[in-house]
């Protein structure tokens, strides 16, 4: 490993993972840099409803700081991010383009945006909605980072200009995802929060064969479920775990189910935190289908996909024992050979040295006030 870098990431929270998947993103890759000796500064936007529900509130890795709005953020750490070797900006951050634009302008290392959200980003971009990242300030960043590989990559590079564009897939820390399997409580179980237009796949895939075989035990986990949806008796409903938790409810289940956003389903090359979570523990994934799946997962042999209620039933009462261990032994081990935090942290290392031709001397900041 090259010297240690001095790392700022202005991300939408590392607090809070209520209702967002960002937050075990950052502390993934925040774990896993400081583990390889940087040194990183986070910041996040003082939210009330991240407030309200913070389940790390001191990460004991990195420095984490909040900050009231643009102008704490900018009168507090001008000096930190102009001499960071590297300052990372994150879609959804509050004011995007305003503190996108005063990174660029202020900071003297690379600057990057790291993209979590890539084909919405995209998507909003077409539409003329710049709520956090506008077309002129993409060729600025000396380097895209995008939870989303494949094609649009390329697309991405040809149309905004973006000087390089990398793929930073999510992660999983290997020290909170396990295979210690507890008592089954659930065949079937599935954790998101509410989207539009995931609902009628968790309706095909879970609700419905929840409905038809009636002996079967399922969950859905998540917030901002609507009060008008029918849950079927089988299916226990939990507002919120915590990623402390998360290990618990995967290893809980003889299956669990994965849905991907509309968007990214489009786009392809985009797993979750959750997919890689699950198959961090040993319980095997049950997935909707999508281009570029088989990249990190060998279809049949690593997980398995659905598109009907029938393919879930017939997981769920056909596939023995013993071939579902098999299943969730090999993602297991396919996550841990390439989707850990320290997997990620080094990808950075190596795109922060192929673009500044090895690493600067490291300046450390200790004035957080």
């Amino acid at each position: 490993m090259s010297e240690p870098l001095n790392i700022v990431i202005l991300g939408l929270s590392i607090t809070s993972s209520w209702g967002n998947g960002h937050a075990t993103t950052y502390r993934a890759l925040v774990h896993g840099l400081s583990l390889r000796g940087h040194s990183v500064l986070f910041l996040e936007r003082d939210q009330p409803w991240y407030a309200k529900n913070r389940d790390l509130p001191h990460p004991p890795y990195g420095t984490t700081c909040l900050y009231a709005d643009f102008d704490e953020l900018r009168d507090r750490f001008t000096e930190e991010v102009a001499q960071a070797d590297l300052v990372i900006v994150g879609s959804y951050v509050p004011d995007g383009v305003e503190v996108g634009r005063w990174v660029v302008d202020t900071a003297r290392g690379l600057t990057a945006f790291y993209d979590i959200d890539t084909p919405i980003t995209l998507a909003k971009l077409v539409h003329g909605d710049y709520e956090y990242l506008h077309p002129d300030l993409i060729p600025r960043y000396g380097l895209y980072l995008s939870f989303t590989g494949g094609p649009l990559l390329s697309w991405l590079k040809r149309s905004y200009r973006a000087q390089r564009v990398e793929p930073l897939y999510c992660s999983v820390d290997p020290d909170l995802h396990s295979a210690d399997f507890g008592p089954i409580e659930y065949d079937l179980g599935y954790m998101g929060t509410y989207s539009e237009d995931r609902q009628p796949i968790v309706q095909e895939l879970l609700l419905k064969p929840a409905q038809i075989w009636k002996e079967g035990r399922f969950a859905v986990v998540g917030p901002q479920y609507p009060e008008t949806i029918a849950w079927p008796r089988n299916v226990n409903r939990i507002e919120h775990f915590p990623p402390s938790s998360h290990r618990r409810f995967y290893t809980s289940q003889r299956f669990t189910l994965n849905i991907t956003r509309r968007e990214m389903v489009r786009a392809g090359y985009s797993p979750s935190v959750r997919l890689f979570e699950a198959a961090a523990c040993g319980t095997p994934v049950i997935s909707d289908i999508w281009q570029g799946l088989n990249s990190f997962f060998r279809i049949g042999e690593e997980i398995l996909v659905a598109e009907r209620a029938e393919d879930v039933l017939r997981y769920l009462q056909e596939t023995s024992d013993a071939e579902r261990n098999r299943i969730g032994e090999r993602a297991r081990a396919k996550v841990l050979s390439a989707h850990t935090s320290i997997h990620r942290a080094i990808e950075v290392e190596n795109h922060v040295r192929r673009i500044r031709g090895g690493y600067p001397r490291p300046r450390i900041i200790h004035s957080y006030g």
